[in-house]
């Protein structure tokens, strides 16, 4: 009975720890939550690139992923459609625009060399090998005026080019090519060996953050266009997420009635497990944390589902065990032992299909695979644990004599104690039947 005290209080303690994650930490909402935007791209040929590869789209996934950090946007989804185009999910985009030329624009740096005729004029530029590849990071700065510059930083390689540059072309101008326009050509005053160096022009605090932004987050390997956009608004989102708590709450409390008023006092027991089971399960969901999709709430609700299948083996083992005679003890204890099997397979195919899903699903249906996966592994240790123990502290270690308590028939137990009893006295006297 110690035992069993101990357990309960660290269920207790369980409980209250979940419930003050789920209150501090918030959840992040998908995009058909709380909504946003899903963007469409298209890897495109040129003249350069006849064919996009798998190592492009890699990639292209990689740069864009970048992008979409850069633009401080959580919880955003960069998925492979077919052979050259990716979906982009944003979720609370606040700006649809803004993240639609953010995705799209190339992000193509390149320092220039002029080339000089004989008379010391600048006739044209041609490349100097220095370009968006060998930055290590830029910033948004301002000069003593307090006019917006961009500030560069160059790794090792890049340092070396540059330096060479600065001290090949001393007193002449060196263009700065983005996304093929010029956007300064400064006039190098002295070599610069410190692999930093500074962008500046008429920028304005907004322009200058975007390229900095997209210098950042790195060049997109291939060109891409934006072939299809979709907006989600924020109400129809809104309006889902209510209806999804809606249908909750209903299914839940439907279930919880049932298992009232079929298994009676185990039921109630089962109801309180199932409460301490969702708020575990939510609490998970926000450490984790998961991105909450209705489909993901779909799976959380199946996964409720399946946590009160568990409870109905048990109980049921247990009536079986409590009409063969067995005291209220050990037929709590076979009774679980009995079901686990049966529950343990059950719910390890699940998990297996859940893994499944996972890594071969879209992004819709891993959502459902991973909130679906984490209910039933708690569930295993809300029946299992969570339920026996409140089993055992109600109903103690004799015979059963309220056998309504338990659903069941005076009949059923007198006449299950009464067989067990005439056959413990015939074995004592060595009669057998």
């Amino acid at each position: 009975m110690k035992n069993k005290i101990i357990m309960f209080w660290a269920i207790v303690i369980l409980t209250i720890i979940s419930i003050v994650i789920i209150k501090v930490k918030p959840i992040p909402l998908g995009l058909d939550l709380v909504g946003g935007s899903r963007i469409v791209l298209e890897a495109q040929t040129t003249e350069t690139i006849s064919k996009i590869t798998q190592e492009m789209m890699d990639g292209l996934k990689s740069a864009l992923e970048n992008r979409v950090n850069a633009l401080g946007v959580s919880e955003t989804m960069v998925q492979q459609m077919g052979d050259k185009r990716l979906l982009i999910e944003i979720p609370n985009v606040s700006d649809p625009k803004l993240a639609r030329e953010f995705l799209g624009e190339t992000a193509e740096l390149e320092f220039k060399k002029p080339v000089i005729n004989d008379n010391g004029e600048v006739i044209s530029w041609e490349s100097s090998g220095l370009s968006g590849e060998d930055l290590n990071k830029a910033a948004v700065g301002t000069d003593n005026a307090g006019r917006w510059l961009i500030t560069l930083e160059f790794n090792n390689k890049g340092a070396s080019k540059f330096a060479k540059l600065t001290r090949e072309f001393r007193n002449y101008p060196i263009a700065i090519y983005f996304n093929g326009e010029s956007i300064s050509e400064p006039v190098v005053q002295q070599e610069i060996t410190g692999g930093h160096a500074q962008i500046t022009g008429e920028f304005t605090h907004d322009q200058a953050k975007k390229i900095v932004d997209l210098l950042n987050a790195g060049a997109l390997p291939v060109p891409a266009k934006i072939m299809e956009e979709n907006t989600v608004g924020p109400t129809l989102g809104a309006d889902s997420l209510d209806k999804s708590k809606f249908a909750g709450i209903v299914g839940l409390g439907a279930v919880m009635l049932f298992m009232v008023l079929y298994y009676r006092v185990p039921g109630l027991i089962a109801d309180i497990a199932l409460i301490i089971y969702s708020l575990i399960v939510f609490a998970i969901f926000k450490m984790v944390p998961v991105t909450l999709t209705l489909a993901g709430i779909a799976g959380f609700i199946l996964s409720i589902g399946m946590a009160v299948d568990a409870n109905i083996l048990i109980f049921e083992r247990t009536k079986e065990e409590l009409k063969s005679g067995r005291t209220l003890f050990t037929a709590i204890n076979a009774g679980f032992d009995r079901a686990f099997t049966s529950i343990f397979d059950s719910n390890m195919s699940t998990i297996i299909t859940c893994v499944i899903l996972y890594f071969l699903g879209s992004n819709i249906v891993k959502g459902f695979a991973l909130t679906l996966a984490i209910g039933v592994l708690v569930s295993m240790f809300s029946a299992i644990t969570v339920t026996k123990n409140f089993m055992h502290l109600a109903f103690g270690t004799g015979q059963l004599k309220h056998p309504a308590l338990f659903g069941l028939k005076e009949s059923d137990i007198n006449d299950a104690y009464e067989a067990a009893e005439t056959k413990r006295e015939k074995a004592k006297f060595g009669v057998l039947d």
